[in-house]
């Protein structure tokens, strides 16, 4: 055939394989959890939070003493062998009420960050499919809240609720839901037109079901990293409400209330350990989880998968330089 009578010009043979993909095809998810595991940082986090973790729930019950048992005659007792953190004011074992505390700031981080945020899908769902009226009504209500400071909502439910696990994780709820409504309203409407939810719509499913199983699954990164990230907020936001009087009420405690408690006998050297020992378990809290959620967010980005296979790529061939062997180009 005639090469003038076509309309493009056929790739020479030498230059076919010029564009071939280097790195070899995964699929995402696996490729997402093999680099988040290959993250030492992010090991070492998850390693860090399942020990806290852990400690929250086996200590307390292997401790000879009761987090709200009184003992005068041992009061501010340094740490020792009988109490590894000390014992407070009261005579009470500091190492069981650090891991109680531990245990209700871990509750209240994973609960204040998981509730406002499925109140928030659910909102933000309905605004984002119905459209029309609907949605104005809803992003307006969003943003006459939004004007307010979320701590002004905090503060008033508290005072009204009263201080308690399942009050903070409500109060939290309830004033930190915009932004996840808000968030997830624009990417409802960035999705309901696509290609698969016109297809679904034609087979007859209906707006949860396409919402919650072919749209929400494309968002699942963010998610996981929004989420990874709220958890040491909430958490430093239950120390800010103990600091003011409003956390955990006694006799249950958390870690916010220890820290606030023992703030009072920081240039203390005798008691110093009644600060030490909360602020630095909720210090590695926060950092654990704002470390793994940073991890998280590179390893789901798959702009930087080629940027990782050519420098491990470049690391070998460097290796095998410096060893000797012939590298083929």
């Amino acid at each position: 055939m005639d090469t003038r009578e076509l309309d493009f010009t056929p790739v020479p043979e030498s230059s076919r394989d010029a564009d071939q993909i280097v790195r070899p095809s995964t699929r995402y998810w696996p490729e997402v959890w093999k680099r988040l595991f290959r993250n030492r940082l992010a090991v070492f986090c998850l390693i860090l939070i399942a020990v806290i973790a852990v400690l929250a729930i086996v200590a307390p019950i292997l401790s000879p003493y009761a987090y709200d048992e009184a003992d005068l005659m041992a009061s501010n007792l340094a740490p020792c062998r009988e109490h590894p953190f000390g014992t407070d004011k009261t005579g009470r074992d500091m190492w069981t009420r650090v891991w109680v505390g531990a245990r209700a700031s871990l509750l209240i981080g994973f609960l204040g960050a998981l509730a406002p945020f499925l109140l928030g899908t659910v909102i933000g769902a309905t605004s984002g499919w119905c459209g029309g009226w609907v949605d104005m009504v809803i992003m307006r209500i969003c943003d006459i809240m939004l004007c307010i400071p979320s701590m002004i909502y905090l503060i008033l439910l508290l005072i009204v609720m009263g201080g308690s696990v399942q009050s903070m994780v409500l109060a939290m709820a309830l004033s930190g839901w915009m932004g996840s409504a808000r968030g997830f309203r624009g990417r409802v409407m960035q999705f309901k037109n696509r290609e698969f939810t016109l297809a679904a719509r034609l087979q007859g499913a209906s707006g949860a079901r396409i919402v919650f199983r072919h749209i929400l699954p494309n968002i699942l990164g963010n998610i996981a990293v929004g989420l990874s990230s709220a958890v040491p907020g909430a958490i430093f936001m239950e120390a800010g409400m103990s600091y003011i009087g409003l956390g955990v009420t006694p006799p249950r405690t958390s870690l916010g209330q220890l820290s606030t408690e023992g703030i009072n006998f920081f240039m203390l050297p005798s008691k110093f350990h009644l600060f030490l020992f909360p602020a630095l378990v909720i210090s590695l809290m926060i950092f654990a989880f704002f470390m793994f959620g940073n991890c998280l967010r590179d390893a789901l980005d798959p702009r930087l998968r080629d940027e990782e296979y050519n420098a491990r790529r470049l690391r070998s061939l460097r290796r095998a330089l410096r060893r000797g062997k012939k590298v083929q180009a």
